[in-house]
Formats: C-alpha cells, structure tokens, sequence
C-alpha cells in the first residue's frame, strides 16, 4: 500500500514538473520576443502619431475606464494618442451617482486623460441596470454626435460578452456595431472592443497565466512604405 502510495505521489509530482517546465518554456519564448515586440509597439506609436490618432474610450459607468481598459488606455498615452472617454451613465444604480462621477474624473486624471475630456451621460432612457438593454439608436445617436463633434477616428469599447454579460455593457457593442453595419461612422473611423473570456479564466486570477502562455499570441506586423507598394504588386501580379 505504502508504495503504491509513493508511486502516485512520485507521478503527481512528475506531472507538476512538467507543467512548470513546459509554462517556462512558454514565459522564456515570450520574454525572448519582447525586444522584438517592443521595437514593434515603437514603430506603431510613431505612426500612430503621424496618423494623427483621436481615440474615444466609450465606457457604460464609472469605474470600468479602470477595471477593463486601463491597460489600453495607457498604452496609447505612451503611443502619443491619448484617449477622451464618453462614459453612457452615471452609475446611478445605488443611487451614489455624483460620487462616482467625481471619482471617473479622478480615475481618469491618473490615467492621463484631463477631466476636460470626459463626459458623462445622464439619461433616464440609460439607466445604470445590470439586466436593461439600452435603446440601440438613441445610445448610438450619443455616440455619433460626439465621435462627429470631435473628429475621433478611433472608437474603443466591449465586444459582445460584455466581460461579464452586464447588459449594459452588451448594450455599447450593439450601438457601435449599428454605427459600423449602417455605415453611419465618419470615413476612417475604426473600432476595437475588448475581448472577454470565458467564466473559468475570469476567476482562476494569476493561473490564467499558464493559460495565456498556452494560447496563440497576437502578432503585429508594421510594413514600411517599400514593403507596402511590394505587397500591393504581389496582390496584383499571379505568382
């Protein structure tokens, strides 16, 4: 019985080894990419700033500027683009609304982004409430007057799941994917949203990081002005 014991504990153990050795591997093949990347991430930051970027961080309250996009958001402060953010409600749902307002401007202010940046819409047919749909068009009509009114070419917001089903973040995705399928955006406005994951990985916290090792990593690819024409004529020319 005893060795039968010590045999499964001695494979239990042979198996956390090779786990830990196989997300090193993974961590040492992303680390040794990172100078690559890096120069990447420079040359996207310069022409993001010879593009003249104008981003718009579309948020449904207080607060998810900080606990979904910080990361984005930083990152383009350092590209040189910083974004404005149009958050859709207040936060009214505990009735602490005008808290939340002032501390979406002092979340923002560490982010980079001056208070004259944000707005806040306050509109009863935009209640902040877990299981309300937003009106489409009329969310979408917000949106556009300020994508229009201050010239952005670059909209950020959640994508379908909403990171965690809250309907009022679905509701923004919906409204920007209205914007995008009735080719109501402004010629040259592009839109990114946020990618959810499944419950699972949401709440194992830092063991997702075996997972993210485990996954398919996004690649970018910057092309200089020659490779671009080159790519141009290999499109043009059969092989």
């Amino acid at each position: 019985m005893a060795a039968e014991l010590w045999g499964w504990g001695l494979a239990a153990l042979a198996l956390l080894l090779a786990l830990l050795l196989g997300g090193a591997r993974c961590l040492r093949r992303r680390y040794a990419a990172a100078g690559a990347r890096a120069a990447l991430r420079e040359r996207a930051g310069a022409a993001a700033r010879a593009d003249g970027v104008r981003a718009l961080l579309v948020t449904a309250h207080p607060d998810d500027e900080a606990m979904f996009f910080a990361p984005t958001v930083l990152g383009l402060g350092r590209d040189g683009a910083r974004p404005a953010v149009l958050c859709c409600s207040p936060g009214n749902y505990y009735s602490q609304g005008e808290i939340r307002k002032k501390e979406l401007e002092q979340s923002c202010f560490l982010l980079g982004i001056p208070a004259s940046d944000v707005t806040v819409i306050d509109h009863r047919d935009l209640p902040d409430n877990p299981a309300v749909e937003w009106n489409t068009k009329l969310l979408a009509a917000f949106v556009l007057k300020h994508i229009e009114a201050n010239n952005i070419n670059l909209v950020i917001t959640f994508d379908a799941g909403g990171v965690s089903g809250h309907a009022n973040h679905i509701s923004l995705y919906t409204a920007l994917r209205y914007l995008h399928s009735e080719r109501k955006l402004p010629e040259g406005c592009r839109v990114l949203v946020l990618e959810s994951v499944n419950l699972f990985r949401k709440y194992i916290s830092i063991l997702d990081i075996l997972l993210s090792c485990l996954l398919p990593g996004d690649a970018l690819f910057v092309l200089t002005e020659e490779e671009t024409e080159q790519a141009k004529v290999r499109c043009v020319v059969p092989a």
